[in-house]
This record gives C-alpha cells, structure tokens and sequence, in this order.
C-alpha cells in the first residue's frame, strides 16, 4: 500500500502555526532569561555562599535534574493551585522552563567558575578590586564565555522540551499540530510539518546565539597559550575602567 502525501489544507492553518511558533519561541525567550539569571546567582551562591544556601541549591538542582520535565510542568500547573496559587496555562509553562533551565544552568554556570584559574583572582586583587568587582568583571565573564556553548546547548533541549507543555493547552507549535491533525485527519503531513518547523528553529536559533556569542566574549577566553601573555594587560585595563565609572 502507497501512502499518498496530501499537503493541499493545510495553508488553511498556517496562522495557526505561525501563532505556535511564536508561543514557543517566546517562552523560551524569557525561560531563558530568568533561567539564566538563576544559574548565575546560583552558581555565585554555590561557590561562595553559606553552607546553608549550598545545601538548599544542591537539593533544587538534584531534584530538577532526575526528575522528568512533564511531571515539573503538572506540579506547577495542577500542584500549585492546590496550594491557593493560581496562574493560567502560559505562566505555568513560564515557571516550569524557568525552573528547569536554573538548575542545569547553575551546574554549567558553577564549571565555568571552577575553570578560572586562582592566579587571575590574585591579580585583580592585587590590582585593587573588590571582591565582588572581581566576581563581576574577572571570573563571571571568562565562566560564561567558557561554558557558552554547553548553556546554548541547554537552551535548545529545553526549546525542543517546551513541545510537552502543550499538555496543559498552551497553544505552542506541538498544540497547533495536535489541533491540525484532529480536524483534517493527516498525521503524518501534521507532524512532519512540525518536525522540520523544530529542526529549523533550532538550526536558526543555534547559528543566532553562536552569533551573538562570538560578539559578547570576543578575546574573553583564555585557551590558547599566546594569549596568557596579555592577562596582566587585559586587568590593568579593566582595573582602570572600573575606576574611572566609580570617580563619575
């Protein structure tokens, strides 16, 4: 038996796709935002804070990371209201993303930290620089730039996660397909449509961030041995930036 293609209905929905692509692709905009804020604060805590604060940090990331996505997404959508908290479909698709992004966000975030080497800290300190100046403007931005391409990794996982929340009728890509196919009965042409939307999505998304990447942390990373050399320049420099912001 031939199975015959038959794409002819659905320009009817394209709307419809369109709006989907625009839910997911918002969601992960700001899940990932607010997700990366976490993983900074919590990798900031996680190295330097109270014991007290580690312990709670290690639970949360321990916790998110075994545990399945969906079941995060019922807990917050279905657990909370039940609890006297209310928030619509969107908002709890929001926190779920948001929360599950933090917590791999710390850990990725954390190894970047834990890639500085001391003697960079020693020379900003030697410099003059605070502690938290040398948090802010030494180690953080080398971290993040080292570990760049492992958090824009986990972006993607969590943009290609976020088809699941159309479980709780958010109208995201994978909602439009569920729809789609209900009412002209062509699965396979439903979801191919949208496997090749994701695929494209996440080739644009990827070369977008790579992009944006290369044009933040341009000569932050220190991997190559010629440029160890112009460490002490690089915070001399900066140490004089730092300065010259805080006299105006």
């Amino acid at each position: 038996m031939t199975y015959a293609f038959d794409f002819s209905g659905f320009g009817f929905y394209a709307g419809m796709l369109a709006r989907g692509v625009g839910v997911t692709l918002g969601l992960t905009a700001v899940s990932t935002v607010l997700g990366g804020l976490v993983g900074i604060a919590g990798a900031s805590i996680s190295v330097a804070g109270p014991r007290w604060a580690r312990a709670l940090l290690a639970t949360y990331v321990e916790l998110i990371r075994n545990t399945p996505f969906i079941v995060q997404l019922f807990f917050v959508f279905f657990g909370l209201p039940a609890l006297g908290i209310r928030i619509d479909e969107l908002q709890a698709a929001t926190l779920a993303m948001t929360v599950n992004l933090g917590a791999y966000a710390i850990e990725i975030v954390r190894a970047g930290i834990d890639s500085i080497p001391r003697g960079q800290v020693q020379a900003a300190q030697a410099l003059g620089l605070q502690g938290s100046q040398v948090f802010r403007h030494v180690v953080l931005p080398q971290a993040v730039a080292n570990v760049f391409p492992a958090l824009l990794s986990q972006v993607l996982i969590v943009m290609l996660g976020s088809a699941v929340v159309s479980q709780i009728s958010v109208p995201d890509l994978t909602y439009a397909a569920n729809f789609i196919q209900s009412r002209n009965f062509r699965s396979f042409e439903s979801y191919l449509i949208v496997t090749v939307t994701y695929l494209f999505l996440s080739i644009v998304l990827r070369q977008l961030l790579n992009r944006l990447g290369r044009g933040l942390f341009a000569g932050r990373t220190l991997r190559t041995p010629d440029a160890r050399p112009k460490l002490w320049t690089r915070l001399v420099w900066r140490r004089t930036q730092i300065l010259t912001t805080e006299r105006l």
